[in-house]
């Protein structure tokens, strides 16, 4: 009898408990609809259907909540266990990845970055969202099939319209990585004049070192060393990024302190241990006393200022001369099935299932976003190394604390080049760089020997041409080929 009453009192005790969870339930339910983000009523998004249907399930699902700042939250998130319990997945949500410029973007009606779409793509791909805890509260927020095909749908669809590169094939104009364009818009004359600059060494401080010290074009555009040497044999803190296609990075230098390429080159010249030169004035008087230089000056710029600007200016232009078409990943993105191998094909497939697409997608597999070092691991602390300044990434720059080792993501275009690799420079073979970056910055830990194998090998198709010649064998003083003359109109 005892024991009877003991069962019933366990009994409603739990159908207490289901009523209170249901209840609870159904009131969160309608706190998320009523909070949720809303398109303005002139957004162009309410005009497109394929937009529409991704925007309703990521609106179900209330990515605002974990992934944007100062979001207005459920009661719970105040409760004081469950606080602690929130406020480090507030954290991790927002070092992960950043939805308020993605819902900007669909209220506008524009397309969110390369980068922002690949990321949404590897979660949903992955069934990484929401994660479990969230659903058993928030049980409406579950993704079905549909919504994931229609998220999925929408990021291809973003991609074909804004983003695929001409003469991509039409069955790959919604992959996440693009061929690299024939040309970018170039003003010759002052590519010719960058060009000279670029290779004279009289910008450095004691005349011994050029812009193309650090970025050989013979070396993949950067140096082959751990870190960069300066002036004097100085060695620098961080490994040197390569200047090849560089044109298509959202900002230079791995903490993305240059906006632009010209505000790139402006750096190195005054910097201390590296070209070591002590003001522009004098670097300009060098210019201007050089023979030559004036009558290019005139031709570029349509004047014979010579400063900061107009020099940084032209070694910018050329620079964006230094793109890398026709690699073979890219001719088998044009529709040539059999310029890659299978096991490289099988590379590629692996390199967007293990979410590596996730951060290192558009036109130069990477460079359109900053990421943190150690997103799903503890990088820092497993290299048994000293940090250094280097290491702060974004933080030196922003002074964010949420940007502590974020950088901005490595281009991959011709990475068998460039090495050793890392922004430390740490690491000395693409196998160590593959384990690596599975191990720390995607959930899948210790990937198999084989995935690392193929990966690599994938990333080999990368290497392309300048000037229609194999980088691998162009030669460290390549000269400027301007494209002939347009034939004049009748």
């Amino acid at each position: 009898m005892r024991s009877s009453t003991i069962t019933k009192g366990i009994a409603g005790l739990v159908a207490l408990g289901v009523v209170a969870w249901g209840g609870t339930v159904t009131y969160l339910e309608h706190f998320d609809h009523a909070g949720a983000p809303q398109l303005p009523a002139s957004s162009p998004t309410r005009q497109d259907p394929t937009a529409m249907a991704a925007f309703a399930a990521l609106r179900e699902v209330r990515c605002d909540y974990c992934h944007t700042q100062n979001a207005n939250l459920p009661f719970y998130f105040s409760l004081p266990l469950a606080n602690q319990i929130m406020k480090r997945d507030l954290v991790q949500g927002q070092r992960h990845f950043e939805y308020a410029p993605v819902l900007a973007a669909l209220q506008q009606g524009k397309p969110p970055s390369v980068e922002q779409l690949s990321r949404i793509e590897e979660v949903i791909t992955q069934n990484r969202m929401p994660p479990a805890a969230y659903l058993l509260m928030h049980p409406h927020a579950h993704l079905n099939e549909k919504q994931r095909v229609d998220i999925l749908n929408w990021v291809r669809e973003q991609r074909e319209r804004y983003y695929a590169t001409r003469g991509v094939a039409a069955q790959f104009r919604g992959e996440p990585i693009q061929p690299i364009p024939e040309n970018v818009g170039v003003d010759w004359k002052k590519a010719e004049l960058g060009r000279a600059l670029f290779f004279d060494k009289g910008l450095s401080g004691d005349g011994t070192l050029n812009c193309a010290s650090c970025h050989g074009l013979d070396k993949g555009g950067v140096d082959n060393l751990t870190t960069a040497t300066g002036i004097g044999g100085q060695k620098g803190p961080i490994n040197v990024p390569s200047v090849y296609n560089s044109v298509f990075s959202m900002s230079q230098f791995w903490n993305g302190r240059a906006k632009d390429l010209a505000e790139q080159a402006a750096g190195p010249v005054m910097n201390p241990i590296e070209m070591g030169s002590h003001d522009w004035a004098t670097v300009a008087e060098h210019v201007r006393s050089t023979p030559g230089y004036a009558g290019q000056f005139e031709a570029a710029f349509g004047s014979d200022q010579i400063d900061k600007d107009t020099i940084t200016g032209a070694i910018a232009e050329y620079e964006k001369t230094l793109i890398t078409p026709d690699s073979r990943f890219d001719l088998y993105l044009k529709g040539d099935a059999k310029a890659i191998t299978a096991q490289e094909k099988r590379g590629y497939e692996r390199f967007k299932e293990i979410g590596c697409s996730g951060c290192h997608s558009g036109i130069a597999v990477g460079g359109d976003a900053y990421e943190i070092l150690g997103l799903e691991g503890p990088y820092f602390e497993n290299r048994h190394t000293k940090l250094t300044a280097a290491d702060e990434g974004r933080l030196s720059v922003t002074h964010t604390e949420g940007d502590r080792a974020r950088f901005k993501v490595p281009n991959l275009r011709n990475v068998e080049l460039t090495g050793p690799w890392l922004h430390d420079g740490s690491a000395t073979t693409l196998e160590q760089v593959v384990r690596e970056m599975a191990r720390y910055e995607t959930p899948d830990r210790d990937i198999a020997d084989q995935d690392v194998t193929d990966i690599v090998a994938f990333l080999k198709t990368l290497t392309g041409k300048y000037e229609g010649i194999p980088l691998k064998d162009v030669p460290a003083d390549q000269p400027l080929q301007a494209p002939a003359a347009a034939p004049a109109s009748n």
